[in-house]
């Protein structure tokens, strides 16, 4: 989606809404905010946060931006730049909404705000994306976190106790000047997911969309969210996402599976290690030491992926912060490389994305990115090779695939703020 300036959105939020209700006194000013939350990309660490590992994902500089104006009645009026539909709905029977086609994301944390003590006024909101929709890229979770951090920065300022015990104070993690922890409000988008949508997700993309620092990737221990901001400067690359634009039929059985799979790999490696509750738990140096105890080849295999992927993870860190890209762009292929080879959830049309892509001078690494059996592929590219990148990638990704593939450039960029 293209592009629009603040100004323009706020042109476009009166030509929806209006400047005023007539007859009726409905706002408390007149003032529009604006607030936004940015889409994520996972660059290493995939299928180990179930496992209960790390996970290592970047919020991105495409976001959802919403135009806001706090309303004194109880209502709130959905809309965005790209639909024609509307939504008007009550915030005292918000369980009526749970089935909206668009609108139940903002309408599900609306809700799960409220539940966690928050007072949160009427509002009417725009909505505008520049993420492009079912890419990976957690467009979701970015519509989730900004809808959470205009509520609640509108409900503090309204009512000024906004939260009861539940909601935590000021602290590092708090929006600029303003008493919301911005984890929580991860926590509540996840929630409001599970809960509401009823989809199932984990707790990465809200996390990063919240807590992402430009120029910085998120060492995130999706057990129990103590994290780390990890410098990740390009220099003269950028990240590129390859969309395969496979239609994705296996990833969740698959998906459920592998996470089988993992259960049945702990069992076996029990016997050495009782106390491990996940596989993470297990040192990868000791594992290997012990990995006799899985008879099974294919189980064997799994655990092989997982407890060298966090591993990955943790090098990643290391070298990174030696300011070491090329060493990074190194782990990237090999953590492909075990997707494909040992947890055997990449498939023809993201092998070949990759291959492809290493084919190409100024290509640092390229691997796939969430699930798998579709979906994308990230890849860190030098500036001068984005072009020849772009064109040749997708030629040759047509010629043996027969799909197009769909590119998406991107640096690393805030998480969530008031703009």
């Amino acid at each position: 989606m293209h592009f629009m300036t603040n100004d323009e959105l706020k042109t476009k939020f009166i030509e929806i809404f209006g400047y005023k209700e007539e007859g009726k006194d409905v706002y408390y000013n007149e003032k529009l905010r604006v607030f936004a939350a940015p889409g994520r990309v996972n660059l290493i660490g995939e299928h180990t946060d179930y496992n209960g590992g790390y996970v290592f994902p970047a919020a991105l500089k495409m976001n959802t931006v919403v135009v806001a104006r706090a309303r004194k009645d109880r209502i709130i009026r959905l809309a965005a730049t790209d639909l024609e539909e509307r939504v008007t709905a009550s915030l005292d029977n918000l369980e009526e909404y749970k089935n909206l086609k668009w609108g139940n994301y903002q309408l599900g944390v609306a809700d799960q705000l409220q539940k966690h003590g928050y007072k949160i006024p009427g509002c009417d909101m725009l909505f505008h994306s520049t993420i492009p929709f079912g890419a990976g890229l957690s467009s979701s979770a970015s519509i989730e976190v900004a809808t959470a951090l205009t509520l609640a920065t509108l409900g503090l300022e309204l009512f000024n106790d906004s939260c009861e015990d539940t909601c935590i104070g000021a602290n590092e993690n708090t929006s600029v000047n303003r008493g919301i922890d911005l984890i929580q409000l991860a926590l509540i988008s996840q929630k409001a997911e599970n809960q509401y949508v009823g989809v199932n997700c984990g707790i990465m993309d809200q996390f990063a969309s919240a807590m992402g620092k430009a120029d910085h990737a998120i060492l995130l221990n999706a057990r129990d969210l103590s994290y780390k901001l990890v410098p990740l400067k390009l220099e003269d690359c950028k990240i590129v996402i390859t969309n395969t634009n496979k239609k994705r039929g296996l990833a969740d059985s698959k998906y459920n599976e592998r996470r089988k799979e993992c259960e049945e790999g702990l069992k076996y490696l029990n016997e050495a290690f009782p106390n491990a509750r996940y596989l993470c738990d297990i040192d990868y140096e000791e594992y290997k030491k012990k990995e006799y105890l899985i008879k099974d080849e294919v189980i064997r295999k799994r655990v092989e992926h997982v407890l060298s992927e966090n591993n990955r993870v943790l090098k990643s860190v290391e070298v990174l912060e030696k300011g070491n890209l090329d060493e990074f762009g190194k782990l990237m292929c090999e953590s492909h490389a075990s997707l494909r080879d040992l947890y055997e959830v990449t498939g023809i049309e993201l092998d070949t994305l990759v291959n492809e892509a290493l084919k190409i001078k100024g290509v640092l690494g390229s691997r796939m990115t969430g699930a798998g059996f579709g979906g994308c592929t990230v890849s860190i590219v030098k500036e001068n090779a984005i072009d020849e990148f772009i064109e040749v990638v997708g030629r040759n990704y047509y010629d043996k695939i027969g799909l197009k593939a769909s590119f998406y450039i991107s640096e690393i960029g805030d998480g969530a703020a008031e703009l």
